[in-house]
């Protein structure tokens, strides 16, 4: 042993546990867990960071992700490069995110397969990972030394929506673990609002933020995991795949799988498909096949033998297969660098909590910055009044630090404002100049003064952060992908129901007679069928179900459930076997004698620029009404039925300047309502008169006539901009096409004042 040499005697068991307590905090703090304010673990937080640092915006190219990685991990994050690389991957899978903060462009992978390797794909900041990072530079948060305290970078980013909620966490870290869903952005944001605003309940949050929303879609099929969960911080819940059941032809069935649960691909749903018809476990099923692509979505279809059952061979899939999936909910985030255990309430008020500590931060360095501004203009303004004087200093001057002195001495200036004016442009010095200099004075005063009342007064504070909150929800939200299907479902008697603005549910059957519940029941098979002639039928198990109208805010419209592209739903039918009546702008008319086998089928060939403006189960009549005034009754019977691909008959003539807004099938006791426009529509124009007339009033013509003139208008008066019957002498909402093209008033609102309107 030498003399340099010192052994010390230790503990092994002190040791041991030092060691592990200071492994544990590393892991937990520098790893697995993310922090409650901006959602995101430190590999995340450095790579969306140096992305920005890096000037990899949304408008900008797209970059190797090699780069990327090198980057990250030679100035911020001294792990290894597949780490992070790993990390990037994730944040650019809309499957995994249901906001993804990395615009990527390449293979990264899918729920089946893994990512090419980063040379082989590049990325950018996607719109939401600027929202994360907005104003980074204007002082609204900390910055820590690197690792090797050579650079700096964010302790946390400002953040601009609740991140850890929108696109959910898992980690694994020494004796814990987190496990939080995603959830949608919208929703979230009017959660956060309420928090915000103070006046909030577990009750009123779960009102607007009903459950999470995962990015493949799915079903919930319980909420009491949900409600635990969000109350304290714990719970689980099932997903469940959405199925249909489909005509492969006359006497075939088959499933066809189009969502499955969060993070279940369809080759492991095959695969234990297979295993079950394997060990006899499962029958029924023939064959399965995957037609998911990128350009038409999911798609797995499932063909039923003969015989079976789609419906018993789906709750056996359930059970036996991940078309049925649990997931639980461990809300474990890190608050103050140490990891707790919260529920969703308390989640959204650190979020607030945070976001007001940036606005703030950010309104002290704006303020600062527009003071030191304007004590520099102060100063121009002096020297411009006085640039005679000024320019005779200066040149008498022999350094420029005389000649500081001596313009602080003169003109009682601070030396900043001295020395501004010393690297004044000779060519400011105009009389244009002048006025320039005070306005700009004036602008920043008011500046200062905006800045200072946020400051100082905490409901400005509030009314700013509720503002940025719905801007960047109107930016970033998007439709609700996951359908909740809560326990009312059992124990309720629900109906479904089409709302005012176009919204199809499932609700309570007293909950939709209720006054300011604007909903149409509708009963038999539910039929949608679109401007552009198509028939959709849409299965009773995938129409989202709610408890009031309240609930409906988070409902996708009908158009936005079909995901239609380019065409529009103009009629909702509840279909009872009876032949379906259709008509178009121009005033052809079709009946169809049946539904067709498929789902989704073209029922009508259109001439070019006609469309298809109503549709309707057959009554006594099939009644026409234009846009000057015209209407037409005629027997039903007198349009034979049709194939599909026939293109219909004249229904009504229309003059050269007019056409069809109205049509329905009705009855002698029913009623017509119709709603004139006044002036020429445009904006601000005053309404015309409200019209209420019996059908039974109205003569019955035959088939392509003009029919009768219905209203007359006035002086004021052009055109019909709204008609629809009426039965049992109560309103019942109007077709969807006027409900959902309505822009310039509201229609609804406007057919339901003219109820009051007795019969003429």
């Amino acid at each position: 042993m030498t003399n340099s040499e010192r052994i010390t005697d230790i503990d092994v068991t002190d040791e041991m546990q030092q060691s592990f307590l200071e492994y544990s905090y590393s892991v937990i703090y520098a790893r697995a867990l993310p922090d409650v304010r901006d959602g995101l673990k430190p590999v995340q937080r450095r790579i969306i960071y140096q992305m920005r640092d890096m000037g990899l915006l949304p408008s900008k190219g797209h970059v190797k992700s090699s780069r990327v990685v090198g980057d990250v991990m030679g100035k911020l994050h001294p792990h290894g490069d597949q780490a992070i690389y790993d990390a990037l991957v994730r944040l650019a899978q809309p499957f995994s995110m249901r906001l993804p903060l990395v615009d990527g462009h390449g293979n990264f992978g899918s729920l089946d397969d893994g990512p090419a390797a980063a040379r082989y794909t590049e990325a950018r900041m996607s719109q939401g990972s600027v929202a994360l990072t907005a104003e980074i530079e204007e002082n609204t948060v900390d910055f820590i030394p690197n690792y090797d305290s050579q650079l700096t970078e964010p302790s946390v980013l400002p953040a601009a929506f609740p991140n850890l909620l929108v696109n959910g966490a898992s980690g694994i870290a020494v004796g814990m673990a987190t496990s939080m869903p995603p959830h949608n952005l919208g929703e979230v944001t009017k959660a956060a609002i309420k928090v915000l605003q103070g006046n909030y309940s577990l009750k009123k949050i779960m009102q607007v933020l009903p459950g999470p929303d995962f990015p493949g879609g799915g079903i919930i099929t319980a909420v009491d995991g949900i409600q635990q969960a969000y109350e304290i911080g714990k719970g689980s819940l099932k997903v469940r795949a959405r199925v249909s059941i489909e005509t492969l032809s006359k006497r075939k069935l088959s499933l066809v799988v189009t969502e499955l649960p969060y993070q279940v691909g369809t080759e492991r749903v095959i695969e234990k498909i297979k295993d079950a018809v394997g060990s006899k476990k499962l029958s029924g099923i023939s064959d399965v096949q995957d037609y998911t692509d990128r350009k038409h979505g999911l798609r797995l279809v499932i063909e039923i033998k003969n015989g079976f059952d789609p419906q018993e061979v789906l709750e056996k899939l359930y059970k036996l297969t991940p078309l049925e999936e649990s997931f639980s909910i461990n809300n474990i985030a890190l608050v103050d660098g140490r990891p707790k255990t919260m529920g969703v309430i308390e989640l959204l008020e650190h979020f607030i909590d945070h976001r007001k500590s940036v606005t703030t931060r950010r309104t002290e360095f704006r303020l600062q910055k527009a003071q030191s501004r304007l004590h520099l203009v102060q100063g121009l303004e002096i020297a411009v009044l006085n640039i005679d004087e000024v320019i005779e200093l200066i040149r008498s001057a022999e350094t420029v630090s005389e000649a500081n002195e001596k313009l602080r001495q003169v003109f009682d200036l601070s030396e900043a404002q001295a020395e501004h004016i010393l690297e004044l442009r000779l060519r400011r010095l105009t009389r244009f100049s002048v006025i320039e200099l005070q306005n700009e004075s004036e602008t920043l005063r008011t500046q200062i003064e905006g800045f200072e009342a946020i400051l100082n007064q905490p409901e400005k504070l509030t009314e700013l952060v509720k503002t940025e909150l719905e801007q960047v929800s109107k930016e970033l939200a998007t439709p609700r992908r996951t359908q909740i299907r809560s326990a009312l479902d059992d124990t309720l008697e629900l109906i479904t129901a089409f709302s005012c603005d176009g919204k199809l549910v499932r609700m309570p059957e007293q909950q939709s007679t209720q006054k300011g519940c604007p909903t149409k029941a509708i009963e038999g098979e539910v039929v949608a069928i679109t401007e552009n002639g198509m028939l959709y039928k849409i299965n009773a198990i995938d129409i989202p179900p709610v408890e009031s109208a309240e609930q409906l805010g988070s409902i996708p419209t009908i158009n936005e459930f079909l995901e239609l592209v380019d065409d529009k739903v103009v009629s909702i039918i509840g279909h009872t076997g009876k032949p379906i009546a259709m008509a178009t702008k121009d005033g052809i008319v079709k009946r169809i004698a049946e539904l067709p086998d498929k789902d989704a089928v073209k029922i009508i060939s259109l001439a070019e620029g006609d469309r298809l403006i109503s549709a309707a189960e057959s009554k006594q009549y099939l009644l026409f009404v234009s846009k000057l005034g015209q209407g037409l009754k005629i027997d039903s019977d007198t349009v034979r039925a049709q194939g599909f691909q026939a293109s219909g008959m004249q229904g009504i003539r229309l003059a050269e300047n007019d056409q069809l807004i109205g049509f329905s099938a009705c009855l002698d006791e029913d009623f017509l309502l119709t709603a004139s426009e006044a002036g020429d529509g445009l904006l601000g124009a005053e309404f015309g008169k409200g019209k209420s007339t019996p059908v039974n009033d109205i003569p019955k013509k035959g088939r392509a006539t003009q029919g009768v003139k219905l209203q007359r208008f006035g002086k004021q008066d052009k055109y019909l901009y709204f008609a629809e019957i009426s039965s049992r002498g109560e309103f019942c909402f109007g077709d969807s096409r006027q409900i959902l093209e309505s822009t310039k008033r509201d229609t609804v609102g406007a057919a339901l004042d003219a109820r009051a309107i007795g019969a003429h």
